[in-house]
């Protein structure tokens, strides 16, 4: 039968990327398209297109009713397997479920099913134990050769980092297993925006005073405790009524307004600003019943507020929003993403969504996720080209008035080489931007390595090995603050200037190869952060380019007769002593 939909050119793309997938590969796979960019008909035409029997999961019963309403759009009957639907049918070829009432009825999920479909994927931890991973599990024992595809608008989490493993483009996202192991088809939010599948975001900078978040203690996935938002909240009351005066003001010509809260205790500070008979507040504790009917009464245009703790980024569709107000912190692209992806959807007689970021995020909405927590508030996503494969890296750096990269906290390649197979899987590409050297084989391993990759020993801790020093009574520990050169004729000279006024002394013979090897090694392969890695073969090249030779954290040094010698020096260090700044 023919699809009452035509799929715009993207959205067949999609799905012909699956096909293909699927054709040669019973791995799992992920597709990435922008909220509003229409996943339910991807889902749909998919369904539509199968022969076999087909579970299409998702996690509120919203996205249930409006996957399983497309797919019945095109005249084809499926059926629904919600609690909070009131419906429990099983027996269609094409069933759309909730993950939460399909894990709590597990014994009734026995048939062979040919493909599995995880709307909003992003929400698949790799935990064994958890719903959908259970799920999996159950379905992979009635046919092991069971496909699993995932869809969502932003492939990470901010516990795991990136959900899949391998793109398409020829990159891969870390060396640990992830949920699903290949990304075959990804759209960016500009795309649409440029083309008009989405509404243009009119970004503003809040003219009133802002958040600051910055001095606030973050966990290792760059998020902040409730109770320490709280404390500073507390503080800015006066802000946060001048804030939302201000968006009362900006919203009198808007249809819709959605306001982030940072926790539920803001929420409510928030709400009581605005006016009460157009005002709605939903947090995870919203009774379910209420919280439908606030939605709905939003979505009519009965209320004109929509003020939520974390619990509408994802599944909630009103296309007449047109003012974003963020006033909670996050270091999550993707979650930033979502946020805004709220406001984007097509309406008629809309032009734009206004968006104002109160939390001082400094979030490029069209950059991309980096995958690993901000290390600092100034950086921002940079390119760096890998001087082994030359794949272009995205890492969180720092750049200059030029746009040059300064400075960039990558570790590893993410290239894969087409050439190398290893298992059947693509390889990743080996050049390391920062490592740890193994001291028994030489080898580059990751600064966080506990045993060398290649000759499995152990690799000295550096912890340990600062340790160690501090109790010999002929050790010298410096805190690296920066290094300074000199030359003494074919000798270059390295000071060593300690935070704390010390200094320490080596010199490099450059007349000698042996010598010139070691300085290559330790210095010129982290030239310019390991992007330009060089071999120097004089001193007066060294000098040329001293401004791009990298410091270490730490220096150790032992007492001689009448010297001190350097014995170790130790970069990217992550310990718990403190590093160098």
């Amino acid at each position: 039968m023919n699809a009452p939909f035509k799929l715009r050119p993207y959205q067949q793309d999609a799905v012909e990327a699956t096909l293909n997938h699927f054709r040669k590969s019973d791995e799992s796979a992920v597709i990435v398209l922008p909220t509003g960019a229409g996943k339910s008909l991807v889902i749909a035409e998919l369904a539509r297109l199968a022969r076999r029997k087909i579970l299409v999961l998702t996690h509120v019963k919203e996205l249930v009713e409006q996957n399983h309403a497309k797919y019945e759009s095109y005249g084809l009957e499926g059926g629904v397997f919600s609690a909070g639907l009131k419906r429990k049918e099983r027996h269609h070829q094409v069933t759309f479920a909730s993950v939460q009432s399909v894990f709590a009825n597990l014994d009734q999920f026995r048939d062979e099913y040919s493909l599995l479909i995880i709307d909003e994927c992003h929400r698949v931890s790799g935990e064994e134990t958890s719903q959908y991973q259970r799920i999996i599990e159950l379905l992979r024992e009635q046919n092991e050769s069971l496909k699993v595809l995932g869809l969502t608008a932003t492939p990470y989490r901010l516990a795991m980092g990136w959900i899949y493993r391998y793109h398409y483009r020829g990159f891969v996202r870390g060396e640990d297993d992830k949920p699903f192991q290949h990304c075959i088809y990804e759209l960016p939010l500009s795309y649409m925006i440029n083309r008009g599948y989405l509404t243009k975001p009119e970004l503003v900078n809040a003219a009133v005073e802002q958040y600051d978040f910055s001095a606030l203690p973050q966990d290792r996935f760059g998020e902040y405790a409730e109770k320490d938002v709280n404390r500073l909240l507390s503080k800015y009351k006066r802000v946060t009524r001048a804030i939302i005066e201000q968006v009362m003001e900006l919203a009198a010509d808007r249809q819709g307004v959605m306001i982030f809260a940072a926790t539920v205790e803001h929420a409510r500070e928030i709400t009581g600003y605005l006016p009460e008979h157009e005002t709605a507040l939903v947090t995870g504790a919203t009774d379910l019943k209420d919280r439908d009917l606030l939605i709905q009464r939003f979505k009519q245009r009965e209320l004109k507020y929509l003020v939520n703790v974390s619990v509408l980024t994802t599944g909630f569709d009103a296309p007449h929003v047109d003012f974003i107000a963020i006033l909670r912190p996050t270091q999550s692209v993707s979650l930033y993403q979502q946020i805004v992806g709220r406001g984007l959807r097509l309406d008629e007689g809309k032009r734009d969504c206004l968006v104002i970021d109160y939390a001082g995020n400094h979030v490029n909405l069209h950059h991309p996720e980096v995958g690993e927590p901000k290390p600092n508030p100034d950086s921002e996503p940079v390119q760096v080209f890998c001087p082994g494969c030359g794949f272009a890296n995205i890492f969180w750096g720092k750049t200059d008035g030029d746009g040059r990269v300064i400075e960039h906290y990558g570790r590893r390649c993410q290239g894969l080489l087409e050439a190398a197979e290893q298992d059947g899987r693509p390889q990743q590409c080996d050049y390391r931007f920062r490592f740890k050297e193994c001291s028994h084989c030489g080898a580059e391993n990751d600064i966080a390595a506990r045993s060398c990759h290649q000759c499995q020993k152990a690799i000295i801790d550096p912890d340990d090995q600062l340790r160690d020093a501090l109790k010999l009574k002929d050790a010298m520990v410096i805190r690296c603050a920066g290094i300074s050169l000199g030359a003494e004729g074919g000798k270059l000279r390295i000071t060593y200037h300690g935070e704390d006024g010390e200094e320490l002394n080596e010199s490099f013979d450059f007349s000698k190869p042996g010598q010139r090897t070691v300085f290559n090694r330790i210095f010129g392969r982290r030239f310019a952060n390991g992007q330009a890695p060089k071999v120097f073969s004089s001193v007066d090249k060294v000098l040329e380019c001293q401004a791009l030779l990298p410091a270490p954290d730490f220096v150790i040094a032992r007492k001689q007769k009448h010297y001190w010698q350097v014995q170790e020096r130790v970069f990217d260090y992550r310990g718990s002593f403190r590093k160098a700044y």
